[in-house]
């Protein structure tokens, strides 16, 4: 113990030394001589709404999802049990504390049991946290955070009978549904526009999934605040824009809270300043957090450091959620980016399953990679689908939403990005709400092939900023321009080799297409484009195909007593073969 009181001590003072530079140079996000504040929680209960914002600023639609989303994490905690039959003794544990509003059980791939239980407000969290011990060994590093485990009975315990009994929501699905999952309802769908809707809520993110993304984010969060004051560890891409799909990685960025500074106080603490934008200061800040989240917050393993490209991030993996993370810091034009992306997936139900189509496809076909390399990624491939999707007049350009917006969306980066549009769907004019273009989902697809398959990628580069192709500025084989930070390619690292198989792919996409009858072929429609084999179908007859795979899992939410005969033993449950598709 005495190592780890030095290693602590040590640790804590270079934390302390490096995040005085960093809080000083920090630039407010300022808008219209205001200054917009990215609510750091819901309303809490016991708080005044003057301390988690401004009073002149108006909360969008996407930021009040964040902001609740943050608040379920704040009330929650995520806590190990023996099996999904400790449910009851859970509850009866965890309700002497305060009123529990939810529950949702989950098994991971090592077969170890989850219970995410939420409670009614942050204060009962803070009584089971202050009641918590550690185990008893001195090779622990004692840190407090919001993961527990949940220990056999030793003493005799009073029942709790008054409190309510709490639907427990199981998702013990959530890993990728299997192939032959996706296979039999692909097979069974009664169009192409069908099969692209099943596949969507197939994959896309479920509630629980979501909740234990923002709850990863408060685990960080809730241990750098005991380092620094008023931090944010707030969730940004795949996860919140709509376009996330299971097992998508899960991008992070730390920076302070707006309303860090008391104008009116006179006493003011000394510190030091941190220039970010030099790239030896943000290394050396990073490579302090990366040994202490290494070393001291629990179910962080892998640390690695990529602090070679643009943005340096830490990546690491998060033993309780299974999340692939990355996080960066002062990097809040990639969570405006996010809310653009999540704005325009609200503009019209079809740009989401369309994006998780074409992404899936490109993956399906090695177009993409999650290693880095000259590959296009699934941003820059979602900009793609959105830029076509503007030239059959289904999207607006981001010129139009700039036009369209008022003071209360303005919104500016901490290195003074300009990152104002219009925020609210309902004030688009009505050309956008009542749309002329009623093409379904399969039109659009083949669309999408059919446009960039013939594009002229040498002459013409990608702006949805202008909504139309625009003259190519550089000589990058693939030009996409950021939307928000319109100096850069988002696509630079593309080879033309890579090119043209994405072009060369979408060419052979609209004859899989053309050939595809389901009258003739078992496997039609979108199963070819993503390789899927129609194998032993005859075991499948007795399902339901028009649910998803998670709708088998629905009739586990039941009252808590009838838990343990709903849901199977752990001997009962064999470890699944992971199967993608």
């Amino acid at each position: 113990m005495a190592f780890f009181n030095r290693a602590n001590l040590n640790t804590l003072s270079l934390l302390n030394r490096c995040y005085c530079k960093f809080t000083t140079s920090t630039v407010k996000f300022k808008a219209n001589k205001r200054t917009t504040v990215f609510s750091s929680a819901f309303h809490e209960r016991n708080n005044s709404q003057s301390e988690k914002t401004s009073a002149n600023t108006k909360l969008t639609a996407f930021e009040v999802e964040i902001a609740k989303r943050r608040d379920q994490a704040c009330r929650s905690i995520l806590v190990q049990v023996y099996s999904v039959n400790s449910y009851n003794d859970l509850q009866n544990y965890c309700i002497q504390f305060g009123t529990i509003l939810s529950m949702h059980h989950y098994r991971s791939n090592k077969q170890r049991n989850y219970i995410l239980v939420e409670f009614n407000d942050e204060a009962t969290v803070k009584k089971i946290l202050s009641s918590a011990t550690f185990a008893n060994s001195d090779l622990i590093v004692p840190v407090k955070s919001s993961v527990l485990w949940f220990s056999k009975n030793q003493f005799s315990q009073k029942s709790h009978n008054n409190n309510k009994n709490i639907i427990i929501t199981a998702e013990n699905n959530n890993l990728y549904p299997t192939v032959k999952q996706i296979s039999n309802i692909l097979y069974h769908s009664k169009s192409i526009s069908g099969q692209i809707l099943h596949l969507y809520d197939a994959l896309k993110l479920s509630e629980l999934e979501t909740r234990l993304r923002f709850h990863t984010a408060h685990h960080l969060e809730e241990y750098f605040s005991g380092l620094f004051c008023r931090m944010k560890v707030l969730p940004f891409g795949s996860s919140i824009n709509g376009f996330g799909r299971k097992r998508c990685d899960l991008d992070l960025v730390l920076v302070p809270d707006a309303n860090i500074n008391n104008p009116t106080s006179r006493l003011i603490f000394h510190s030091k300043s941190m220039k970010f934008n030099e790239r030896y200061e943000a290394k050396e800040f990073m490579g302090i957090l990366a040994n202490t989240m290494q070393h001291f917050i629990p179910g962080i393993e892998n640390v690695r450091r990529i602090f070679e490209a643009r943005v340096p991030i830490i990546k690491f993996n998060f033993e309780y959620t299974e999340l692939e993370c990355d996080l960066s810091t002062t990097n809040m034009s990639a969570v405006y980016m996010s809310e653009l992306l999540n704005l325009y997936g609200e503009i019209d139900w079809r740009v989401r399953p369309l994006v998780l189509m074409i992404r899936k496809w490109a993956k399906i076909q090695e177009i993409t990679s999650e290693s880095p390399g000259h590959w296009i990624t699934n941003f820059s491939l979602s900009l793609l689908v959105l830029f076509y999707l503007q030239q059959k007049n289904i999207l607006p350009s981001l010129r139009a939403l700039r036009i369209y917006a008022t003071c209360d969306d303005a919104r500016h980066s901490e290195n003074g990005i300009d990152c104002t549009f219009l925020r609210d769907v309902q004030k688009l004019p009505n050309e956008y709400k009542y749309k002329l273009n009623q093409d379904d989902l399969e039109h659009l697809l083949f669309g999408f092939f059919e446009y960039f398959s013939t594009f002229d990628f040498y002459m013409k580069g990608i702006c949805i900023r202008e909504g139309v192709p625009i003259r190519k500025p550089s000589h990058s084989a693939l030009h996409i321009v950021n939307p928000l930070e319109t100096t850069l390619n988002v696509s630079k690292n593309v080879s033309i080799f890579e090119l043209n198989r994405l072009t060369e792919k979408a060419h052979d996409a609209i004859f899989t297409l053309e050939t595809s009858d389901k009258s003739k072929y078992t496997n039609w429609g979108i199963m070819n484009l993503l390789k899927i084999n129609n194998v032993n179908m005859a075991n499948f007859s007795q399902l339901n195909v028009t649910e998803s795979p998670n709708v088998a899992n629905n009739s586990l939410k039941n009252h808590s007593h009838e838990i343990p005969e709903k849901i199977v033993n752990d001997d009962d449950i064999q470890p699944k073969k992971k199967e993608t598709v």
